[in-house]
């Protein structure tokens, strides 16, 4: 992790809120709408970035995110403005990563090539699952066979690709999840994100669960037997873990999630997007209305599509350093930790955690082991009770 928030970056996220269908396990901020007005929303994008680079005037972006919802929904003309425009407000690095999140639809995969001419240089696909019934099960519109014809026309259009895979699903044992993620790695060019699946409250998945509806779900130890054969398999395929659910070869990491979890600075533009600014030395915390409506009148109102900017108690740069910082293998400096003054309880708790073997002191680093890494959640709960 750098040393210095500025070491870290400065990313620039945009959130597309829409979306074909809503699938019953997600918990972001997405919507179904059956007409959307490109330009109209284009119009609105341009006017964000321009309020943005008032505030933080002077920068350079290393990474753009164009996240969802469903982006590859937006017309390429879209993306290709926000870009001109960020170009024209900020100094864009020479090696900028710009990402789009893509589903993998015959029909998105056609606008895969203007996104590609719009600047785009690295997608992240959806995939899933890798058979066409867990992804009638996970509410996906694609099939296997679709997904896997649409990532061929990724890897033709863009330098890098990744894409998702959620595990522990519904009756997936071991042999099923090794054989599946064989096959993924086969087809990974450098970059894997998997995911174990989360019944997360307020989605479809969270409604069935709660009524008994949601059978064959992993029980504790198989879970932890997925977990612990995604690790080897990966390693062992050259795509080891950098951050707790992110695989990839060395150099392929994600830049623009890395900037979030070594707590650099990122701007978020659109509905429900957060961001973190660093403004006269002060941690500044941005959120935007959830309401795909509400953000659009607010930004045609000239109200700003932002609430307004507040300060980051020091408390909380510490908990979202250590929270975000120790996802990833490398873990945290310990020379920035000291200097967000942690108290002496949050200090002794890290020794003990150390001594206990879940956390390690190398290098001038605080990391989760190995031990420590699969149950990172009750780590920091330890370190921030």
């Amino acid at each position: 992790m750098p040393e210095l928030w500025q070491e870290a970056g400065f990313g620039i996220y945009l959130h597309w809120p829409f979306c074909a269908a809503k699938c019953p396990y997600c918990d972001f901020n997405s919507h179904v709408a059956a007409e959307i007005d490109q330009d109209r929303w284009a119009r609105a994008y341009l006017a964000e970035v321009d309020r943005v680079a008032a505030l933080v005037p002077g920068r350079r972006v290393d990474t753009v995110f164009f996240g969802g919802g469903t982006p590859s929904l937006m017309a390429p003309r879209v993306v290709a403005s926000v870009l001109e425009r960020i170009a024209a407000r900020w100094s864009v690095a020479e090696a900028a990563e710009i990402t789009l999140e893509a589903n993998p639809t015959s029909v998105e995969a056609e606008r895969f090539r203007g996104y590609a001419s719009a600047g785009v240089n690295r997608v992240s696909m959806g995939i899933q699952a890798l058979n066409d019934a867990d992804l009638k099960r996970l509410g996906r519109l694609h099939s296997a066979a679709e997904a896997l014809a649409a990532f061929d026309v990724a890897r033709a259009a863009f330098g890098r690709v990744s894409f998702d895979l959620i595990y522990a699903r519904q009756d997936q044992g071991l042999a099923d999840w090794e054989a599946e993620l064989g096959r993924a790695l086969e087809l990974a060019a450098d970059h894997l994100s998997l995911y174990q699946l989360t019944i997360e409250d307020g989605t479809a998945f969270g409604d069935r669960f709660r009524r008994g509806r949601l059978p064959g779900l992993p029980d504790e130890d198989r879970a932890a037997d997925l977990y612990a054969a995604t690790q080897e398999m990966t390693a062992a395929a050259g795509l080891p873990a950098y951050e707790i659910s992110n695989h990839a070869r060395p150099g392929a990491e994600a830049r623009h999630n890395l900037i979030y979890w070594e707590s650099g600075d990122y701007a978020g533009i659109g509905p429900g997007a957060h961001g973190r600014l660093t403004l006269d030395g002060v941690r500044m915390a941005t959120e935007t209305p959830r309401a795909p409506g509400a953000w659009l009148d607010a930004v045609e109102r000239g109200a700003g599509g932002s609430f307004p900017v507040e300060t980051v108690p020091g408390e909380a740069v510490l908990d979202e350093f250590l929270m975000m910082g120790l996802r990833v293998r490398d873990g945290v400096s310990l020379s920035r930790l000291a200097g967000l003054a942690p108290n002496e309880e949050i200090l002794s708790n890290i020794n003990e955690l150390v001594e206990s073997g879940h956390l390690e002191q190398r290098d001038g680093r605080l990391a989760a082991t190995e031990l420590g890494r699969p149950v990172l959640n009750a780590v920091l709960r330890a370190i921030l009770a």
